[in-house]
């Protein structure tokens, strides 16, 4: 199988209300989930939209005095390499997980 990725960046902007500090700024990023090139993957990078599209994917945190964008609760594979414990592959249960989860 190919392998794909789908890469988001979130721009910096201003807090709502809901966040951690309502009307402070915050620090975007650029993040990037990798998922296989197979029909279950496919089928989670339209689950990951969805969860995109209501606003699941990402939250912001305090680090060091700075809010900033981090990846929320839904978990994503950043490395093809370090397995489960380093968010990468291998991790033979990862999409059936994920899919659980959305």
């Amino acid at each position: 199988d190919l392998n794909d990725s789908v890469t988001l960046e979130m721009l910096s902007f201003c807090s709502k209300v809901g966040d951690p500090r309502p009307g402070q700024p915050y620090k975007g990023g650029t993040f990037c989930a990798l998922l296989p090139s197979n029909n279950e993957g496919r089928k989670t990078v339209l689950l990951l939209k969805k969860a995109f599209d209501h606003g699941l994917t990402f939250q912001i945190k305090s680090c060091d005095g700075e809010e900033r964008v981090t990846w929320g609760l839904i978990p994503h594979k950043t490395s093809w390499h370090g397995g489960k414990a380093r968010n990468g592959y291998p991790d033979a249960h990862y999409l059936q997980e994920v899919g659980v989860i959305l």
